[in-house]
């Protein structure tokens, strides 16, 4: 399962629950209405390079995030956002990125406080200055 839209994405991000480590972060947030199910969303930005780079990325991410999901705690969703660089390549390079995306998920899940995060409110952007 797949987070899609952006209120789901503006959920997990206002949890403000994230861990880093090389390439990437993940951000995480409880799923209280889905408690069934561990959801993912991606993040490439168009500056980590052309559209071949970026869908590699996200291959490789879907990829280790189905070998890892097994041992994450249901009911969370999970967004991954690339920071930089090209994905390492091989079957190395694959189980590299699946334990990164494993031990980043256990830092987040384990931290105190983490089941008690509630997203906090945006505050509203000021409106743009107008042209002369």
């Amino acid at each position: 399962m797949r987070l899609l839209t952006p209120t789901e994405f503006s959920r997990v991000y206002d949890c403000r629950q994230s861990a880093a480590s090389g390439p990437l972060v993940l951000y995480a947030a409880i799923n209280r209405s889905e408690p069934a199910g561990v959801r993912l969303g991606l993040s490439v930005s168009r500056r980590i390079g052309s559209a071949v780079i970026r869908n590699r990325w996200k291959r490789r991410l879907r990829e280790a995030f189905r070998a890892v999901r097994p041992s994450l705690p249901s009911g969370n969703d999970f967004i991954l956002v690339v920071r930089s660089g090209e994905p390492p390549r091989g079957a190395a390079g694959a189980a590299a990125v699946e334990s990164l995306i494993g031990s980043l998920a256990t830092r987040v899940v384990g931290r105190r406080g983490y089941a008690a995060a509630v997203p906090v409110p945006r505050l509203a952007a000021s409106p743009p200055k107008r042209r002369r």
